[in-house]
């Protein structure tokens, strides 16, 4: 009754596909293998009969377990808020709800707990495997219901600030892309803060917690938090609190402006133009069109909005704050996380927010013009499939060249430094370039797979997101299972099994081909075999892998792109030289 008919329609009233019990149970079952991978990984295939070394396992697996989840929550309460508001804007549906008697109230709590059912849900399925790890040992019930409460805060906390930034722009591109990067940029504003005050003041410890990740480390770690009035005390009620607050005030900043920034000033200044244009007597200027149009209309014209440029000085903002922090660490030894070195960590970092933004670029450019009923128009011109798809490549490329280039600079600024050889450089600059290519073409191909938007851009983005996620997780297993990996690599290749699968139902949703087969099941293994190398030093079979998986990939996509683009949306230009 709270957030309304819009809410209940979709928690009573909306059919639920196959796909809504597929996400429940396969979350489940991934958690089951990566605590069946870390498990091999921990002791291999030795019997263990001791009780320590069963409750280190317990604690070992509750950390990984946790940090998993509030990172996978918090990603996807973003996009599924934001997500779930734009589409009603490109269909112009919004404007319909917006006409109706909901209040503000309806219109923005409706809205943002349809986003957040899913995902609540994944939390609910998830308790029982936590209460699991309990019996294992070294965990405590406290610590595992403060980690599900601060991932649901938190999870509120991020799809309130989607919510907010839908409701505020208007292009899809744009509320994805400063809905991510404003998340990137608050938690490093709350950790700047955090350094500046000093770690162990009072303001630094009320600073932090704004930032869930901290929360969780004093949760996984109670005895290291010296900010408890009782030493071991498991407790995050200052955070869950303090996340609450944070979804309250952006809750009600979006409630007073829902019908302020709706409809858009762009709907009266359109219908004032046309009204202009239409009293005019004398004919207006054309502008001149290039050969190949797509591409035209993505450089010369505002088709992803017309304050594109205040996500490139977000963007430019982050890369300078990593910068700045990396100006007296570069002759540094320390790895984090026993990995990488503060460079890397920094280039890999902003690397990953780049190859985000330009997948986010590329499937919205489908998604757009499928929302707003002109893709139907490209299908009426002489346009043909090749024209169209290198068109929004290019565009697509061109409108985040910045996002390209920036990470490039900055890296050979480091070498310039003699923080990275020259080697190195050369070898991380192709590598970074095939996985621009791949970021790109997997948007489109997700584009033109699926026909609901939504499932499109969650599709798009939520592979990067797991690709990356599990690229990490396999990093941080393959260093605690350094000393003994070849005992191990049965339970790796169960995990990247499992992986396989699930890549080739996203890559071959629409258009299954043999190509896209064998992408499914070499990517994660050449993958896998490029993270094993870069932990031994192998730095040119590195690029090596990571140039013939992902480039393969790109390839495969490619060339359903093309012929999908003529068959599947019912044209066909093979007749035309």
């Amino acid at each position: 009754m709270l957030a309304g008919p819009i809410f209940s329609r979709e928690a009573l009233i909306s059919p639920r596909q196959f796909r809504h019990f597929l996400i429940r149970s396969g979350y489940i079952a991934a958690l089951f293998v990566l605590m069946y991978t870390t498990l091999q990984a921990t002791f291999g295939w030795q019997q263990v009969r001791n009780v320590g070394d069963i409750a280190r396992f317990g604690n070992l697996i509750f950390q990984v377990l946790s940090l998993v989840q509030l990172t996978v929550v918090s990603f996807f309460a973003l996009l599924f808020a934001a997500g779930n508001v734009a589409q009603e804007k490109d269909r112009q549906t919004l404007v319909l709800l917006l006409m109706t008697d909901l209040s503000n109230r309806e219109l923005v709590l409706g809205k943002l707990f349809a986003s957040l059912l899913i995902v609540a849900v994944l939390l609910a399925a998830s308790a029982p495997a936590f209460f699991l790890v309990h019996l294992l040992g070294g965990v405590t019930l406290e610590q595992i219901g403060w980690t599900l409460a601060l991932s649901a805060a938190t999870a509120l906390a991020m799809g309130s600030w989607g919510m907010l930034v839908a409701y505020w722009r208007e292009s899809t591109f744009q509320t994805l892309a400063i809905s991510m990067l404003g998340a990137v940029l608050f938690v490093g504003a709350v950790e700047g803060a955090v350094a500046i005050a000093g770690d162990h003041s009072q303001i630094a410890y009320c600073i932090g917690l704004f930032n869930p990740f901290r929360a969780l480390l004093r949760i996984l770690d109670p005895l290291g938090d010296t900010t408890q009035a009782t030493i071991g005390q498991v407790s995050a009620l200052d955070s869950v609190l303090t996340m609450l607050g944070l979804a309250v005030v952006i809750i009600a900043v979006a409630i007073a402006r829902v019908r302020v920034w709706n409809p858009s000033r762009s709907v009266y200044t359109a219908a004032l133009k046309q009204m202009a244009q239409e009293g005019e007597t004398r004919k207006a200027k054309s502008r001149d069109i290039w050969r190949n149009p797509v591409i035209w209309r993505e450089i010369c014209t505002r088709a992803y909005g017309r304050r594109i440029f205040v996500i490139k000085l977000a963007y430019a903002a982050v890369a300078f704050a990593g910068a700045y922090s990396l100006w007296d660490a570069t002759g540094t030894q320390r790895l984090i996380m026993g990995m990488v070195g503060p460079v890397g960590f920094a280039f890999v970092g902003l690397s990953l927010v780049s190859l985000i933004l330009i997948n986010a670029q590329a499937v919205t450019a489908l998604t757009s013009e499928r929302d707003g009923k002109t893709l139907e128009l490209f299908l009426m011109t002489d346009v043909t499939a090749k024209e169209f798809i290198f068109g929004k490549l290019g565009g697509i490329l061109f409108n985040t060249k910045e996002l390209i280039l920036i990470p490039l600079v900055l890296l050979i600024f480091f070498a310039y430094r003699q923080s990275v050889s020259g080697e190195d450089l050369s070898y991380v600059i192709i590598g970074f370039l095939i996985l621009v290519a791949f970021a790109a073409m997997l948007g489109l191909h997700a584009g033109l797979s699926f026909e609901n938007s939504r499932s499109a851009i969650a599709n798009s983005l939520g592979t990067m997101f797991f690709l990356f996620v599990g690229i990490f997780i396999f990093m941080i297993l393959l260093v605690e299972a350094r000393s003994s990996f070849f005992l191990q690599f049965q339970s790796f290749i169960l995990f990247i099994g499992v992986g396989s699968i699930g890549l080739y139902s996203s890559l071959a949703h629409r258009n299954p081909s043999g190509a896209l087969r064998i992408s499914a099941g070499v990517l994660p293994f050449l993958t896998f075999y490029a993270i094993t190398q870069y932990l031994l030093g192998g730095n040119l079979s590195v690029c090596l892998s990571i140039c013939a998986a992902y480039g393969f990939t790109t390839l495969a996509m490619l060339v359903p792109a093309i012929s999908e683009f003529d068959v599947a949306l019912g044209r066909t230009t093979l007749d035309k030289g």
